[in-house]
C-alpha cells in the first residue's frame, strides 16, 4: 500500500547514500517516504535516538544500537529490514514496479561481481591508509586498489554505464564507492597515492556524469560526510587530504 512503508536514512553513510539514490531513481517519494537522519548518530553506541522506538517495538528490550538504515512499517510501527542490500533490492522489485530495471534479469552475476569489486576497493583503500599496518602491507593494499581502478578504467572506455546501456544498481554501487574513496579514504593516503588514484580519467569522468544527475548529486551531503568521518575516524590525516580528486559540489550543483 502507498505510504505504508518508510525509509530512515543518513545520506552521509555509504549505505544510506546508496539507498537514497535507488529510491530517487525509482521515483518512490509518493510510495515510500524517507526520513533523513543527522549524519552523526546522537547516541554513544553509534545509534540514532529517533530510531529507538522502532527497534524497541520490533524486539522487546532491544539491547543494541538503533542504527540506520531502516525500512519500517508505519502501520505496525515496526522494522521490516535493516539490511542495506536487501532494502535496495526490495525497493526495486516490490516498490518500483521493475522500472527502471536497476537489477536487470540475467545480470545478477554481473551486479554481484561489481558489488564484490567495490567492497574490495573500500577495503584496499582503508588498508592503504591505515596507520596500524606496516609499509609493505600498505603498499600491497594500494596496488590492489590501483589494480581494481585500472580494470574499471579500461572497462568504461567507450561506455556510459557499467553493465547495461542504462543506469543499474551496479552504477549506483560504483558511484558511492568513488564518493567514499575521494571524500573519506583519501584523507589517509599520501599525496602520491592520491595522484595515482586520480590518474584514471575515464573512471572519474564517469563519476562526474552521474553526480550531475539529480538522483545522485542531490543526495551528496559533503559536509555531513566530513562530519561523520571526523566523528568516527581515529586514523591520522595524511598529505592526500589536500589533493581533492573531484569538485563534487560543483558538479552536483549543476543538477539542482
Amino acid at each position: 500500500m502507498p505510504r505504508r512503508y518508510r525509509l530512515h536514512l543518513a545520506a552521509a553513510c555509504a549505505d544510506g547514500l546508496r539507498i537514497a539514490v535507488v529510491h530517487s531513481l525509482l521515483g518512490l517519494d509518493d510510495v515510500c517516504p524517507v526520513t533523513f537522519l543527522d549524519p552523526v548518530p546522537d547516541c554513544p553506541d553509534g545509534g540514532h535516538s529517533a530510531l529507538r522506538p522502532l527497534y524497541e517495538a520490533s524486539a522487546h528490550r532491544y539491547p543494541g544500537a538503533a542504527v540506520a538504515p531502516v525500512l519500517s512499517d508505519d502501520w505496525s510501527g515496526r522494522i521490516v529490514s535493516t539490511h542495506a542490500a536487501d532494502i535496495t533490492r526490495d525497493l526495486a522489485r516490490h516498490f518500483g514496479g521493475g522500472r527502471p530495471a536497476l537489477y536487470p534479469c540475467g545480470a545478477e552475476s554481473e551486479t554481484e561481481a561489481v558489488e564484490r569489486m567495490c567492497d574490495g576497493i573500500g577495503q584496499a583503500a582503508q588498508h592503504a591508509g591505515s596507520a596500524g599496518g606496516g609499509v609493505p602491507e600498505r603498499a600491497a593494499a594500494l596496488e590492489r586498489l590501483l589494480d581494481s581502478l585500472g580494470s574499471l578504467e579500461r572497462w568504461l572506455v567507450g561506455r556510459d554505464h557499467l553493465i547495461r546501456d542504462h543506469i543499474t544498481a551496479a552504477d549506483v554501487e560504483l558511484w558511492v564507492t568513488l564518493v567514499q574513496l575521494d571524500t573519506v579514504h583519501r584523507h589517509h593516503l599520501d599525496a602520491d597515492a592520491v595522484r595515482r588514484v586520480a590518474d584514471h580519467p575515464t573512471l572519474w569522468a564517469y563519476a562526474r556524469r552521474l553526480t550531475a544527475r539529480p538522483a545522485f548529486g542531490a543526495h551528496l551531503d559533503l559536509d555531513g560526510i566530513a562530519r561523520r568521518h571526523h566523528a568516527r575516524c581515529r586514523g591520522l590525516e595524511a598529505a592526500g587530504a589536500a589533493v581533492q580528486i573531484l569538485d563534487w559540489a560543483a558538479h552536483a550543483a549543476r543538477s539542482a
